[in-house]
């Protein structure tokens, strides 16, 4: 049985899971706009992901006896300057993600909920996995700088996600 404290952190994030995904399609609608199709698909694939996330912890909340209650969602940003600009705010965004799980983690710690803390420890692995990969897409774009040719074949790789 899940606590009541631990039922509505866990909401909480299933708040912040389903905003990083409509990020992630507002995202990729500005990169579509902006003819850059590779970078689109790359964050639409994102976009499932984070939906897959907040349904991890919404059956989990179900497994555990509670109960999911939907929160409401702020409007994502529409517009970013550059693909590097947009690169950067998905590490930012993913470095609150993680802080947020890591804060969720201490709670289960501080609870003693051991179920818990397993799903968190996998979430923990997945957002090393996150903030390094968008790090090596900021990485390249800062070394390709401004050359439009770079930036297509660039464009050209984030296509090939999840092919």
């Amino acid at each position: 049985m899940i606590s009541k404290t631990i039922e509505a952190a866990l909401n909480e994030q299933i708040k912040h899971e389903i905003y990083s995904s409509y990020l992630y399609l507002s995202m990729s609608a500005w990169a579509e706009a902006s003819n850059y199709a590779g970078a689109a698909h790359w964050l639409r694939v994102q976009f499932h992901e984070e939906q897959e996330h907040a349904m991890k912890f919404y059956g989990y909340i179900h497994d555990q006896g509670g109960r999911v209650t939907l929160q409401g969602l702020a409007q994502p940003p529409v517009e970013w300057t550059s693909m590097l600009d947009l690169f950067q705010q998905v590490l930012d965004h993913e470095r609150k993600v993680t802080s947020l799980i890591n804060n969720l983690y201490g709670l289960a710690f501080k609870e003693n909920d051991y179920a818990t803390q397993g799903l968190l420890a996998w979430f923990i692995k997945e957002q090393v996995e996150e903030e390094k990969n968008a790090t090596t897409i900021i990485e390249q774009l800062k070394i390709i700088g401004n050359s439009g040719q770079a930036t297509f074949m660039m464009d050209r790789h984030l296509a090939s996600r999840g092919k």
